[in-house]
């Protein structure tokens, strides 16, 4: 079994979905402390100069408690602003104007979520919805599984894994397994046609959404071909 250890995140982006395909089971580790690094609570967005995130706010006292207990800072307004900068950024892309107004409601809904998690993982299942993204692993959620350990080798062995992967780039943020089931991706971003010059990877799949929409398959189809599983020190698994 292959298992991805990962944190739950705002909007996942494509080397997410990447580590998604590539396992068996997919654990979200919401019991890790909250983060201001992680991606919990923000996405990456293209710009005309660049990237930016958009984020959801969260209740100051909880920054220090697990990724499990953080609450939407719900005294602000903040699905508007968000929403303006998503329509400021992706206004001229093919198919926003199609998507915005679910997207929008999604948004507006979290008025109805009190943590964060339930309403990423709620979020999420809409976007891989609209993406028509199927036959997904299981997700399991760390606090619901007696098996998960904050150490992710003992993970892994708790769950059978014969192999486990965890998020990119998450180093300051997630506790790094070091046993010989720890497997990394090797992950070649897929370009695609962006509605501003030049490329910029790492963008949350909104950006693929709105640009390319039903056709995303396109790419989405391309990330199994464009990634692999490699052994942590050498050698091809």
């Amino acid at each position: 079994m292959k298992l991805a250890i990962l944190q739950p995140v705002f909007i996942p982006d494509l080397a997410d979905l990447a580590a998604i395909l590539h396992s068996d089971t997919l654990l979200l580790d919401d019991l890790e402390i909250w983060s201001r690094k992680g991606r919990t609570h923000r996405a990456l967005i293209r710009t005309p100069e660049g990237t930016v995130y958009i984020s959801v706010p969260v209740v100051t006292e909880d920054k220090r408690k697990p990724i499990g207990e953080v609450r939407i800072d719900q005294s602000r307004d903040w699905t508007v602003p968000l929403m303006r900068s998503l329509e400021y950024n992706y206004r001229n892309s093919v198919y926003f104007d199609f998507y915005e107004p679910e997207i929008r409601a999604d948004l507006e809904l979290a008025r109805e979520y009190e943590f964060l998690v339930p309403f990423s993982l709620y979020l999420r299942k809409r976007i891989f919805r609209f993406l028509e993204l199927t036959g997904l692993p299981r997700t399991i959620l760390a606090s619901e599984t007696p098996a998960f350990d904050p150490d992710p080798d003992k993970t892994a062995r708790t769950f059978g894994a014969k192999e486990y992967t965890q998020e990119h780039g998450a180093r300051h943020y997630q506790r790094q397994g070091k046993g010989k089931l720890k497997r990394t991706i090797q992950f070649n971003h897929p370009k695609y046609r962006q509605h501003f010059d030049r490329f910029e990877p790492w963008c949350c799949l909104l950006d693929l959404l709105f640009q390319y929409g039903p056709k995303s398959f396109k790419i989405t189809d391309r990330i199994l071909q464009t990634s692999r599983i490699v052994q942590k020190n050498s050698g091809t698994v």
